[in-house]
């Protein structure tokens, strides 16, 4: 696509450790692109390096072959044109809703005055007017990930990274801020690129679903979800929204097998040599 914002061109990551020698392939040959505005979900087997990928991204760690550019621009390390969403919300316990919020921009040199102004915006914009002056402590699961969600935000990231961010909530908080992220990726028309283990939530939320190989992970397939936008929460139990579902399982499973298999044969001769 000519206008994409990120390109992934035959990326690959590998993970060498240093006290061994010992190297490990996480992704081999990646080609991807994310357009403007859009919302991409990446899904696959557990371990097939979905998350090391967001850290390629997001700057955190350095490929090791390949391309990956933002705006046809190489990524050489961390920049103001990303910002990430992490798991678990990591808020500073000594700040407030709005201290947590600006301190990002903060670190940009934002002036004090400005700061709080802009994240007032972004207060409201995540639903949390009335508690700005609460502590980390004093917020449920929810709120905490709404406050991470607004201070990744309010430092107007070119594209927004998200690492499960709601893997950590309980189910029913998950479908809410599930419906709540795609009132706030459309009043913001952010590019986002999200991370989960939960397919449903992928299909839910996205434009496409890229499900990657097992380990090491590559593009094995994307899967465009034709599905009507707003999408209330009973959009789940549609139909078509089941086919999805069950297509992105068959790949996936496809992929679990195939790894158990190659684990198998390679443990079978070191049965053989203690039997």
């Amino acid at each position: 696509m000519k206008d994409a914002k990120l390109r992934a061109v035959d990326v690959s990551l590998e993970y060498v450790n240093h006290r061994t020698g010992n190297r490990r392939l996480a992704l081999d040959r990646v080609g991807l692109e994310v357009s403007a505005g859009e919302f991409v979900c990446i899904v696959g087997p557990s371990g097939c390096g979905k998350t090391s990928f967001l850290n390629c991204v997001a700057g955190l760690l350095p490929i090791t072959t390949g391309t990956l550019t933002l705006d046809g621009m190489e990524i050489r390390g961390p920049g103001r044109g990303r910002s990430m969403v992490f798991q678990h919300a990591s808020l500073l316990p000594w700040r407030t809703v709005l201290g947590n919020i600006t301190y990002g921009l903060e670190m940009q040199g934002c002036g004090r005055k400005q700061a709080i102004g802009r994240a007032g915006e972004f207060v409201e914009l995540v639903g949390l007017v009335g508690f700005e002056d609460a502590y980390p402590y004093e917020l449920s699961g929810g709120m905490q990930q709404r406050v991470n969600l607004a201070r990744a935000l309010a430092t107007d990231p070119e594209v927004l990274l998200l690492d499960e961010p709601f893997a950590a909530l309980d189910a029913q908080t998950r479908e809410f801020m599930q419906l709540e992220l795609l009132k706030i990726w459309r009043r913001t028309q952010k590019t986002a690129l999200f991370i989960t283990h939960q397919v449903s939530e992928a299909i839910y939320l996205a434009d496409r679903v890229i499900v990657f190989s097992a380990r090491p992970g590559t593009v094995k397939e994307t899967v465009t979800i034709d599905l009507p936008r707003p999408r209330p929460l009973r959009l789940k139990r549609d139909p078509r929204f089941h086919r999805y579902e069950d297509a992105i399982w068959d790949l996936i499973e496809i992929e679990v097998r195939k790894n158990s298999e190659t684990v198998a044969a390679d443990e079978a001769p070191l049965r053989s040599a203690t039997e």
